[in-house]
């Protein structure tokens, strides 16, 4: 009886192993979410925001993108060079993060116009670090399709978080809490990642310093444009943030940085999920075909059929639900909600699909599109700067404009399918 709604391709069945495990990780710190707003202010959230978007700007970097070129080879030892590579690079540049920190760390918080935030900047190493190897064990992972092993060692990293988070404010933590439960939440996700490499992976026999020289520049175009590019996404993303606070206030960031993670939801239960498994899949079919046409258009056409009715439910009803659930202190943040959807949605179609331009090696496109994204962030905050525009406005143009980026980039994409070589913007 079961058999029947087993699904029968093994990229369904790869994907439901990564989306369950997601499920359940993203709903422990959503149910959570609703104790969490009542015991935390929207000052306290926004100082958290705040701390988050300097550590992705750096980890997201952090291995010079190396991590993501562990899928390609089809010798196994050299996706273990390169996953060492990117370890090295990750610790190398955490401690020149941490040197600059302890001479400029007063002068950063001020710049931020949050000098509360000084003493934890120096914890921004530690997490950047933790991320730079959670980086490369998630790729390593995805390579050897361990796709359970993923699966529970998300769910761990939520329980630890939503614990931390929730004993630290029942006892008044403030935004100490919200920070020490996602630093400690990396450490248990990258304990339970590495379990199995490196329990089955010999890398003392298998790494070389000459072998990791030569990949790294036979990859090179991954920290020559890859790193590029994800650095402009996460500073289009980020920089949003960080203006939100210093335009407006520390509380505005709190109601933002609540709703993100709300719209986020969708794309990290599903979204995620879909990304990893096509871009093991498009790799396998471009490897066969040189193409990408029956992977591409069966993971669009999927990603539509599913977020369409998620979003355009919450696009009716998200003002009623922030205040009910969040509580009425939060009801703002269910406004700034309603304007935003529409780019959560196209985000969640586009930005899954996006890992085409690494399959095909077409890293100096992406960077096109996300110098494109962050020239949008930087044209919203000059112009709601010079014009003082409300926030409503801000986030309004914001929206709209990045849209009009992302459907630019689908197009692209689209042809993209049909061979790489030849495609450029």
């Amino acid at each position: 009886m079961l058999q029947k709604f087993t699904p029968k391709s093994q990229f369904a069945r790869n994907v439901i192993t990564l989306m369950m495990g997601t499920t359940v990780a993203q709903a422990i710190p959503v149910a959570i979410s609703p104790i969490l707003t009542r015991i935390y202010s929207p000052e306290e959230f926004g100082f958290f925001a705040l701390f988050i978007s300097i550590s992705s700007i750096f980890g997201a970097i952090v291995n010079g993108r190396y991590e993501m070129a562990i899928m390609l080879p089809d010798k196994e030892e050299d996706a273990i060079n390169i996953a060492a590579l990117g370890l090295i690079i990750a610790f190398m540049s955490s401690v020149l993060l941490f040197v600059f920190v302890l001479f400029f760390c007063t002068e950063i918080a001020i710049l931020l116009s949050a000098p509360m935030i000084a003493s934890w900047l120096y914890f921004v190493p530690i997490t950047v670090l933790l991320i730079g190897v959670f980086n490369v064990l998630k790729y390593y992972n995805t390579r050897k399709e361990y796709y359970s092993d993923i699966a529970s060692a998300n769910v761990y990293k939520s329980l630890v978080i939503a614990s931390v988070q929730l004993l630290l404010g029942l006892f008044k933590g403030g935004a100490a809490g919200l920070i020490v439960g996602q630093i400690l939440s990396y450490f248990t996700v990258n304990i339970r990642l590495s379990r199995k490499i490196f329990s089955d992976v010999d890398f003392k026999k298998n790494i070389s310093i000459q072998k990791m020289k030569k990949l790294a520049v036979q990859y090179k175009d991954f920290p020559k444009f890859s790193m590029w590019a994800t650095l402009a996404n996460v500073l289009s993303v980020n920089l949003i943030n960080v203006f939100v606070s210093i335009l407006y206030s520390t509380s505005s960031l709190g109601f933002y940085s609540l709703v993100e993670r709300v719209l986020a939801m969708p794309a990290s239960l599903m979204g995620g999920a879909v990304s990893q498994v096509f871009f093991r899949e498009a790799t396998k079919e471009r490897q066969k075909t040189g193409k990408t046409i029956r992977s591409f258009n069966g993971t669009i056409q999927k990603l539509i059929f599913i977020g369409l009715p998620i979003y355009a439910l919450l696009y009716i009803f998200v003002v009623d639900i922030f205040s009910i659930v969040f509580g009425e202190n939060w009801s703002i943040a269910g406004e700034y909600a309603k304007l935003l959807i529409p780019l959560f949605f196209i985000r969640f179609v586009i930005g899954t699909v996006s890992v085409m331009n690494t399959v095909f090696l077409q890293n100096k496109n992406g960077l096109i599109f996300q110098l494109s994204l962050l020239a949008v962030s930087i044209i919203v905050i000059i112009i709601s700067s010079y014009l003082d525009l409300n926030i409503s406005s801000f986030i309004s143009l914001y929206v709209w404009l990045s849209i009009f980026v992302y459907f630019a980039f689908g197009i692209y994409l689209n042809a993209l399918k049909q061979g790489g070589s030849d495609n450029n913007i």
